[in-house]
């Protein structure tokens, strides 16, 4: 199979998304649970040949989750990150084309990111392999004008290159940041925080960051470091956010099928809002809407709304 990559012109962008791409293999087997007093566990017992139920492929990662969220509600979008030159970088590559996506990154040695995800009825672990998704360099980014950049957790020489980026472009900025990088601390993401007019975590991710063990702490400390618009997310009990006032949101409880992409459909349904000029409590309610569609179903773009 041949794939001609080329870097498409097509004037000033309203998104442009940075972050990982991948192949998520979802592995659904006959587990074992296993409860304890502070948590669950998915067993799998050592020699022993497990039989695979059922077994489906997605495309994941959240530079490319949220690049195609943002086209299907109809911004004109681009993706910067890098995939390997193999068969999952294309299947990637074809399905960014498809969802109306430009590729603004490139294709280098090396494998695309990979991630094995073992379902349970309440919740999953992931197996990921980043692969080049760490390797994404400033040669390897075609930066185009934007409006707006998201910024997806990224690491090692890629989160370097995510800030030179962040320090050209001259529109706003969004991230959504993981606990691998939360983990780094305030001191460390200092300049990466100040740059942004929009951020949003979930509660564990900014328990790390801040080493606070409320989100009313979190958001306090977080609001010192940065003058963007602050979101916590805390799961099925509520949204928090900061923006000079805080502000809590209620969340709907449903019964998720998978919750792989949930995170970076709320961030994505989110800044939609705020980009098209809804209030912040629209723009929360329309991140809530994004993640349950995506909750409601297995892979994290298989039913990203296209009207919110």
């Amino acid at each position: 199979m041949i794939f001609i990559l080329t870097v498409p012109e097509r004037g000033m962008y309203d998104i442009i998304t940075l972050g990982s791409a991948s192949l998520d293999v979802f592995v659904k087997t006959k587990e074992e649970i296993r409860k304890h007093k502070s948590h669950t566990d998915l067993c799998y017992h050592l020699g022993e040949k497990i039989l695979v139920n059922k077994l489906s492929f997605n495309t994941g990662g959240g530079g490319t989750n949220t690049a195609v969220a943002f086209s299907r509600l109809g911004l004109k979008t681009g993706y910067m990150g890098v995939v390997g030159h193999d068969v999952q970088g294309i299947i990637i590559l074809h399905e960014l084309k498809k969802e109306k996506v430009d590729f603004l990154g490139s294709m280098k040695k090396g494998n695309t990111g990979y991630s094995i995800i073992l379902p349970s009825d309440t919740d999953r672990a992931i197996l990921s392999y980043k692969g080049v998704n760490n390797e994404f360099s400033i040669h390897d980014a075609h930066y185009k004008l934007a409006k707006w950049l998201y910024v997806n957790t990224m690491l090692g020489t890629s989160f370097s290159t995510a800030q030179a980026i962040m320090k050209k472009h001259k529109g706003k900025v969004a991230a959504n940041i993981s606990l691998y990088l939360a983990k780094e601390g305030l001191k460390k993401l200092s300049s990466f925080l100040r740059r942004l007019d929009i951020l949003v975590l979930n509660k564990e991710e900014a328990y790390a960051l801040t080493k606070k063990k409320t989100i009313h702490d979190a958001l306090q400390t977080l609001s010192t470091h940065t003058a963007g618009i602050i979101v916590i997310t805390d799961g099925f009990h509520s949204l928090h956010a900061y923006d000079g006032k805080y502000w809590v949101k209620k969340v709907k409880r449903i019964k998720p099928v998978d919750s792989t992409g949930a995170g970076d459909a709320f961030g994505a349904g989110f800044v939609y809002g705020i980009m098209k000029g809804k209030s912040l409590m629209k723009s929360l309610e329309h991140g809530s809407e994004e993640a349950h569609s995506v909750l409601l179903h297995v892979g994290a773009k298989n039913n990203l709304l296209r009207k919110l």
